[in-house]
């Protein structure tokens, strides 16, 4: 067959190009969101239902301890293994300080280290490091900041960090931990505005802090820690403020008590409205991805196995959660799978 002019016969097939790539999107039902990301209902955690725990990482295995039960009033000092190959959670020895919600907690290649926090009348400052080989805890030296709760930590190249939080006061100062002398050393103080309730997490040997809150505000700002020169370098805000277009879908990002996990080189912050925000350390831009598909909570929980993110616990109001569930940032979202 013969077109008359080669306008016509290009009008044609930019048509069937069309139809192929239409056909080629993956269909959303009535209801669901185009965003990538898909969430996994991995069943519940076998401790008790709780928020306001701790979470970290040893090698391939992560652990949730301590935490605040409110049905009966009752903070914990439990401590759970999770294997990610088995799906299995496994009691491991009580932590043995006091016990408490609003801890920090973070993992190094051998150890788990937990401290601070709140154990219903006192902010506390003691630090105890878990050792998986031996199942065993010991006290190492305290928290040589204040005694506080609702801090952010974490490790980088086999070293802790602990900073911000709230002693009656919002705090801002930083310290670190370095488990081969035992010491811990004061740091420069985290960039911008005191906060408590923030989150932190590592991408490249670099550590990161947003969100959280400060008289009575949501904070914006947001950081990064180059430990080699003990600087902190601002990033862009987490919230529509310039006329350019990169931040104008801006709008969910600030907050406090949500969690975030890293996978890919990219975190993922899911706030307590269920929103899930991608952050690309590359080009500091971040993109909205699929709402996470568990109720809405605070005071949960988030880590990483095998680059994978996990979320779970937590409570919403009176009701309090065991729930545990898996992201995959590459999937497309199916519901309820």
């Amino acid at each position: 067959m013969k077109y008359r002019n080669n306008k016509h016969f290009s009008y044609l097939i930019r048509l069937m190009c069309l139809a192929v790539l239409i056909l080629a999107l993956p269909s959303c039902e009535e209801g669901e969101d185009s965003y990538v990301g898909n969430w996994v209902n991995l069943g519940d955690f076998e401790g008790v239902t709780r928020s306001d725990a701790v979470s970290f990482v040893i090698q391939d295995k992560a652990y949730i301890a301590t935490g605040y039960q409110g049905d009966d009033d009752e903070r914990l000092n439990d401590l759970w293994e999770y294997d990610p190959e088995k799906d299995t959670w496994t009691q491991k020895a009580d932590f043995p300080g006091v016990a408490r919600n609003a801890a920090v907690a973070f993992g190094t290649s051998s150890c788990g280290y937990v401290g601070t926090g709140y154990d219903g009348e006192d902010e506390l400052s003691d630090f105890w490091e878990y050792n998986p080989q031996t199942d065993s805890w010991r006290q190492i030296d305290d928290f040589p900041g204040t005694p506080r709760y609702a801090a952010i930590a974490f490790s980088i190249d086999d070293k802790g960090y602990v900073g911000t939080g709230y002693d009656e006061n919002f705090l801002k100062d930083f310290w670190e931990y370095d488990p081969a002398t035992e010491q811990w050393t004061q740091r420069s103080s985290v960039g911008g505005s005191k906060r408590r309730d923030a989150v932190a997490f590592v991408i490249d040997g670099l550590g990161y802090v947003c969100t959280g809150t400060n008289n009575g505000s949501y904070e914006s700002d947001f950081w990064t820690y180059e430990p080699a020169t003990d600087t902190w370098t601002e990033l862009r805000h987490i919230e529509n403020r310039t006329d350019d277009s990169f931040d104008d879908e801006y709008t969910s990002i600030v907050g406090s008590g949500g969690v975030v996990f890293v996978a890919d080189e990219k975190a993922y912050l899911v706030t307590q409205s269920n929103y899930v925000w991608e952050y690309d350390p590359d080009y500091d831009l971040w993109e909205q991805r699929t709402d996470f598909e568990g109720s809405n909570r605070a005071e949960f929980v988030a880590f990483t196995l095998d680059n994978t993110g996990y979320v779970g616990l937590g409570r919403n109001g009176s009701s309090y959660y065991d729930d545990v569930w898996r992201f995959d940032p590459a999937d497309y979202y199916e519901e309820f799978d």
